[in-house]
C-alpha cells in the first residue's frame, strides 16, 4: 500500500488490501457481495411480467394481474416455513441443491391446501460464513421448484453469522404468497358426513420427523448414510435427502375436473395425519382412517421398529406415506384417487372432529 499523501476528497474510501475490522470478527462484507453479485442469474428465470425491477433492492416488487387470472375477488394466502433438522443431512453428504426444493414446495402445499396457487416466494439464507458453491446449489433448487410452479423468487436475505452457527451449517427458510378467488377458498367447511378421503402418496420424510429419524437411524442403529438397509432400496442419504413432492399438480387437475369437487385438503406434515386433517374437520366430523389401505414405505418400517416407537406416535410424527389428504364426494373418490395416482384411505362420519383409525394401527 503506498504511503504517498494524497489530496481529501468526498468520494468513499476505495477498499484497501487491509483487512476490515468486521471481516476479523467473522463477518466478511465483501465475500456477501462476491456471493450474492451471482443471484439474479440463478432467479431471473422465475420471473415473468408481474416482476417488477430486479434482486438487490430493499423488497421485491410484484404487480399481479387478478383479472388475467380470472380471479374476481383475490385474496392474499401467505405462509413461512422452514425444513428443520433435514439440513443436517444436507450437510452431512454435502448436497445442497435438493433442500431448496423441500422448502418451496413444503410451502406451495400449505397454501394449495386453502385453494391457493402461489405468486411470489422470499428465502433467508444465514450462516457463520458463506460458502458460494453451497449457496448457489439451494438457490438453484429455489428457483427449480419456483420455475416449476409458475412462482416468482423475488427476493431474499443471506446473512453472515459467526459463532451462531457451526463451520459448514446454515439456516434456510422461506416465504409464499399465493392468490385464491374468495368464492374457491377451501376452510372445511364443505366438508360432510359420507365424504370419501383420497390419500396423495408422499416421497419419503418430506421436512418433517428427522430428528427422531436420525436418532433412531444414525444413533440406535448405528447406520451410516452411505449403507443399504435390506427393503430401503437406496442408501440412508439418498432416501432422507428425496425432494418434498409438490401437490400443485394434482391440484390444478383438480380445478378443471366438473363440479369442482374438491371440498378440503390438509397437507400432512409436522402432526402428521392424527393432528393435520383436524385443521379440516368441521365438530361434528371425524376422519375415519383405514391404515391399511395403502403401502407404507420401508423407511417409516425401519425407523418404528429399529427405535421401538408406539404405532400412533409414527401417524402423529411422520406422514407415513401420505403427503396429502382430499376430502372428496363419497361417490367420486375412487374416480379422483385413480385421476391422482392416490388411494381412498378412509371417509367422514359423525364425530366431534378427530382421526379415528380401524384397525388401530400395530393391533
Amino acid at each position: 500500500m503506498s504511503t504517498k499523501k494524497t489530496k481529501t476528497s468526498s468520494k468513499p474510501r476505495a477498499t484497501t488490501a487491509r483487512k476490515s475490522s468486521y471481516a476479523q470478527a467473522g463477518v466478511d462484507v465483501n465475500l456477501g457481495n462476491r456471493v450474492k453479485s451471482g443471484i439474479g442469474a440463478l432467479v431471473r428465470p422465475t420471473h415473468g411480467r408481474e416482476v417488477l425491477g430486479g434482486i438487490g433492492g430493499f423488497g421485491g416488487l410484484f404487480r399481479p394481474d387478478f383479472k388475467g387470472r380470472g380471479i374476481k375477488d383475490p385474496v392474499l394466502v401467505s405462509s413461512v416455513d422452514g425444513v428443520g433438522t433435514k439440513l443436517k443431512i444436507a450437510f452431512a453428504t454435502d448436497k445442497h441443491d435438493t433442500i431448496g426444493e423441500d422448502l418451496v414446495n413444503h410451502c406451495i402445499n400449505d397454501i394449495a391446501v386453502t385453494g391457493a396457487r402461489p405468486l411470489f416466494f422470499l428465502d433467508y439464507i444465514a450462516a457463520a460464513k458463506l460458502d458460494p458453491r453451497v449457496l448457489k446449489q439451494i438457490i438453484t433448487g429455489l428457483s427449480r421448484a419456483c420455475k416449476a410452479a409458475g412462482c416468482a423468487l423475488i427476493g431474499g436475505e443471506t446473512a453472515q453469522m459467526p459463532g451462531l452457527y457451526g463451520e459448514g451449517e446454515y439456516d434456510l427458510a422461506g416465504s409464499i404468497t399465493g392468490v385464491a378467488d374468495r368464492k374457491d377458498l377451501l376452510d372445511g367447511n364443505r366438508v360432510k358426513v359420507g365424504d370419501a378421503l383420497v390419500g396423495l402418496p408422499s416421497n419419503g420424510l418430506h421436512t418433517n420427523g428427522y430428528s427422531l429419524a436420525r436418532k433412531v437411524l444414525l444413533d440406535l442403529l448405528d447406520l451410516k448414510l452411505t449403507d443399504r438397509p435390506a427393503g430401503l432400496g437406496t442408501t440412508v442419504g439418498a432416501e432422507l435427502l428425496k425432494v418434498h413432492r409438490s401437490y400443485l399438480p394434482a391440484f390444478d387437475k383438480l380445478a378443471k375436473m366438473k363440479g369442482k369437487p374438491l371440498h378440503a385438503a390438509a397437507h400432512i406434515t409436522g402432526g402428521g395425519l392424527i393432528d393435520n386433517l383436524p385443521r379440516v374437520l368441521p365438530k361434528n366430523c371425524d376422519a375415519l382412517i383405514d391404515p391399511g389401505s395403502w403401502k407404507v414405505p420401508a423407511i417409516f418400517g425401519i425407523i418404528g421398529k429399529g427405535g421401538n416407537v408406539d404405532p400412533l406416535e409414527m401417524y402423529q410424527v411422520f406422514n407415513m406415506g401420505i403427503g396429502m389428504v382430499l376430502v372428496v364426494p363419497g361417490k367420486e373418490g375412487e374416480k379422483i384417487a385413480k385421476a391422482l395416482g392416490g388411494k381412498v384411505i378412509g371417509g367422514i362420519i359423525k364425530g366431534s372432529g378427530i382421526v379415528r383409525f380401524f384397525p388401530e394401527p400395530g393391533r
